[in-house]
């Protein structure tokens, strides 16, 4: 098991190009939240821009449009119903606050069955898949699966302690042409049998939002063209790494997930060979 380092990180970021324009950068299409759940929605969103998204479409039900276009003005938003042209999206994340109704369960299935560009799923697709884990084969390769302990024993059954679960996430990775991020203190990315730790962050992720947050960023990456397994591994150094800065004027108690997406810049530029260490 290899340690995700900066010099790790640094290798696979690429730099922006003084001369692009956002169609350069990708177009995300975000499929998350509910009544009661929007939140999660609007925090995904926030942290896939953020992280370098050149345009993002969130789709939500109609009823909420109006809670992401106040929240975030740069967003554009879709709804069901609505003219659907999914080639014009270079990627999508899906799952945060996206309930699991019974309506939103069969939208989830036909859309691993259609989608085939990349795609990170999170939270209640997680959830959704666990009820049908043939689906599994029917996903992109190269999809990412971010779940935390819970979310990935439901998936891939019980486990005893993080130990089992990252032996059985590398197996995982081997039986299916997958990454899985088995979200913990010390995250695991897993990808052909290979497994990738990350050492960052503190306790002050551990509140709800952080990984609607950490999905959002991935997305951002896929979108941009970065492979699955770089996507993943970015994703989670900068996340952690945003945290880490986020200490500087929070406390792991104090800290709010926003409070980490408002420190995302300053982890860009902890890559960017301005900052030792």
């Amino acid at each position: 098991m290899e340690l995700i380092s900066k010099a790790m990180i640094e290798g696979l970021f690429k730099p922006r190009d003084a001369g692009s324009h956002k169609g350069n950068h990708g177009h995300v299409m975000l499929l998350a939240g509910s009544k009661g759940k929007m939140g999660a929605c609007i925090i995904a969103a926030k942290a896939c821009q953020r992280a370098g998204a050149g345009l993002l479409t969130v789709h939500v039900d109609a009823e909420e449009r109006m809670i992401v276009q106040i929240a975030i003005p740069e967003a554009m938003v879709s709804s069901p119903g609505d003219a659907a042209a999914p080639e014009r999206f270079s990627a999508a994340g899906v799952g945060p606050g996206l309930g699991t109704t019974k309506e939103t369960t069969e939208a989830l299935f036909v859309l691993v069955d259609r989608w085939k560009k990349p795609m990170v799923l999170d939270a209640d697709a997680l959830n959704i898949l666990s009820t049908s884990p043939h689906y599994l084969n029917n996903l992109v390769p190269g999809a990412i699966l971010t779940p935390h302990p819970i979310e990935f024993d439901r998936l891939f059954g019980k486990h005893e302690n993080e130990e089992a679960r990252r032996l059985k996430a590398l197996q995982v990775s081997r039986q299916y042409p997958l990454v899985i991020v088995l979200k913990s203190a010390q995250t695991l990315v897993a990808f052909n049998g290979e497994g990738y730790l990350n050492t960052n962050g503190n306790a002050g992720l551990a509140k709800g939002g952080s990984g609607d947050a950490l999905l959002g960023i991935i997305a951002a990456f896929l979108g941009q063209g970065y492979p699955p397994l770089d996507a993943a591994r970015l994703g989670v150094y900068l996340h952690g790494k945003a945290a880490d800065i986020a200490l500087e004027a929070q406390s792991m108690e104090s800290m709010l997930i926003t409070d980490v997406i408002d420190c995302l810049g300053k982890a860009f530029i902890s890559i960017q060979g301005n900052e030792q260490g």
